[in-house]
């Protein structure tokens, strides 16, 4: 594991203050063109993703790493598929734990933005 560039954990409101630096983050993949992947943050902004994707399809949630280069961009180098339902389980098991306790916290979106 390289520790000489960490990289940043951001999502799509604090992109912004890391212009120029190395980020990381999760995005849902909505829809892939000419080298270019626009993808939802975890705070469900738009975001664009430049950079060569792996040649193997994108699954819906994915990790990059790369420069960010501008408020909404990010050109990547590391590309890693998260797979389709992504936290999803969690979210669901606990949402029903909730339902079925009787329980109406806010537990749920709670652990969802912990995730996320």
């Amino acid at each position: 594991m390289n520790t000489s560039n960490p990289a940043v954990f951001v999502n799509g409101g604090l992109l912004s203050m890391y212009v120029g630096r190395r980020v990381r983050t999760v995005i849902q993949v909505l829809r892939s063109e000419r080298g270019v992947v626009v993808g939802k943050s975890t705070d469900n902004m738009e975001l664009v993703v430049k950079g060569s994707p792996p040649s193997v399809p994108l699954s819906t949630f994915v990790e990059v790493i790369g420069i960010a280069d501008g408020e909404k961009s990010i050109r990547a180098d590391i590309w890693t598929n998260f797979g389709d339902t992504f936290g999803m389980t969690l979210i669901a098991t606990i949402s029903s734990a909730n339902l079925q306790t009787g329980s109406l916290s806010t537990c749920s979106s709670e652990v969802e933005a912990a995730i996320f």
